[in-house]
C-alpha cells in the first residue's frame, strides 16, 4: 500500500524505518522519520509480546533502536535550544 509517495508503516519493517531515520539528511524530515520508526518499533514489540515466543534477540534490538532514536531526538532538541 502506497500513501503520499511512501510505503505505509505495516508494509515497511521497523528496521527499514529505523535506518531511514538514522540516515535522513534533510533536517526537517528527521522528526517524522523518528516518529515513524518509533511507531513501527512499538508495534513490533507488541507483536512479539503477544506471540509469547523466545524473542530475546529481537527484543534487545528493539530496545537498542529506541535508545538510539531517543538519543538522536535529544541531539536535535539540543541543537534547536542552543
Amino acid at each position: 500500500m502506497i500513501t503520499q509517495g511512501k510505503l505505509s508503516l505495516p508494509t515497511r519493517s521497523w528496521r527499514e524505518l529505523y535506518t531511514a531515520a538514522l540516515f535522513e539528511t534533510e533536517k526537517d524530515r528527521i522528526p517524522s522519520r523518528i516518529a515513524d520508526a518509533e511507531r513501527a518499533i512499538v508495534a513490533r514489540a507488541r507483536e512479539l509480546f503477544a506471540s509469547g515466543g523466545d524473542t530475546i534477540e529481537e527484543d534487545q534490538a528493539l530496545d537498542d533502536a529506541l535508545y538510539a532514536l531517543r538519543a538522536l531526538q535529544s541531539c536535535l532538541e539540543f541543537r534547536v535550544a542552543a
